[in-house]
């Protein structure tokens, strides 16, 4: 007797997804086709924007962009908002400036203090975000007012002015000066190396937020923190870890500004916060957390970065990049919906 075996059926549950629906599904693809638009555009209205000359232009804004989008991606993923984190930027250069200029620090140390200060910051945040219970958005709303304040008071009462300057002349900046405000030449076109800590920065989150158990607790985090925690992630740990994570960040890129303009302004960072977090938009991060991609984010930032040259050099008036900001936004606001509408829909 013959005994017919018939090949096993597939298993309905385990859903085929070609590489376009793959593809389409990444939270970085709106922001990468974005990002190759605006180059054929801008590229088509000026050739000075694709010279080497043009592209260090706008690698420039959008590296200090692109470094605190990463931090803010991770810790909007994370299910937060961090409204302070553009003006720490300035309390961060404001506060190795004050020591050094005027109080005769040693500018090692008054680096290693102001990242202290800035890391506090980050913990004061969240500590008083998972303890308390607040929206992040106004606890960091009160840090944001607080900092301002004190960017401007305290500069005013040490100095009599609005701006330190001076570092040029510390002692041991030139020690600094090659690892803040050092330029690599490139075919005779300088390029700051705050472009590598760009890159670095965002591979490293990139690594974290996708291969480690940290950036699985983000994302667990950030998607439902109740359950998260009824599964033993320890949310309020990976949310302080998040906030002093934007305050390191901060104190990169306000290091890097001050070290390389050698002065800063009481006003610096006030409003970058937005770009920041509509970088990280741009870039497919949720703003309901839970969603999102480190390296869209520094994509985000690069679009900023292009678009804040390219306007300049088609000829358009400047002021259209602030409508570019709030078009952007809305833009990737719907964009990411539909494709967490279609995610939905592909998983049935």
């Amino acid at each position: 007797m013959t005994t017919t075996l018939t090949p096993p059926s597939a298993d309905e549950r385990v859903a085929q997804v070609g590489i376009v629906r793959r593809l389409v599904l990444r939270p970085e693809i709106g922001s990468l086709i974005g990002a190759v638009v605006l180059f054929v555009v801008f590229a088509v209205a000026s050739s000075n924007f694709y010279s080497l000359a043009g592209i260090s232009n706008w690698l420039d804004p959008a590296s200090l962009f692109g470094i605190m989008a990463v931090a803010v991606a991770l810790l909007m993923i994370g299910g937060h908002f961090d409204l302070s984190a553009g003006v720490l930027t300035g309390t961060s250069g404001l506060a190795t400036a004050v020591m050094t200029t005027q109080w005769g620090l040693n500018i090692w140390v008054a680096l290693l203090v102001s990242l202290a200060l800035c890391l506090g910051v980050g913990f004061v945040n969240g500590y008083l975000v998972t303890r308390t219970g607040l929206p992040s958005f106004i606890i960091t709303l009160a840090t944001f007012l607080m900092l301002q304040g004190l960017n401007l008071a305290v500069t005013k009462l040490i100095t009599g002015t609005v701006s330190v300057g001076g570092m040029a002349t510390v002692p041991f900046y030139d020690t600094v000066r090659p690892i803040f405000a050092a330029k690599i030449n490139i075919f005779g076109v300088d390029f700051k190396i705050q472009i590598l800590w760009w890159i670095v920065v965002t591979a490293i989150g990139a690594w974290v937020l996708t291969r480690t158990r940290f950036g699985n607790w983000t994302f667990a985090t950030g998607g439902d923190p109740v359950a998260s925690r009824n599964v033993g992630v320890p949310a309020k740990r990976t949310t302080i870890t998040l906030f002093m994570t934007v305050g390191a960040f901060a104190w990169l890129v306000g290091s890097l500004k001050l070290i390389e303009q050698t002065s800063v302004q009481t006003s610096q960072g006030f409003g970058e916060e937005l770009i920041y977090i509509v970088a990280a938009v741009i870039g497919g991060c949720l703003l309901t957390g839970g969603y999102g991609s480190v390296i869209g984010a520094s994509i985000g930032a690069l679009i900023f970065g292009m678009t804040n040259q390219g306007i300049v050099y088609a000829g358009l008036d400047s002021d259209w990049f602030k409508f570019f900001l709030g078009a952007m936004l809305l833009l990737a606001v719907l964009a990411n919906q539909v494709v967490r509408r279609y995610a939905s829909q592909t998983r049935r």
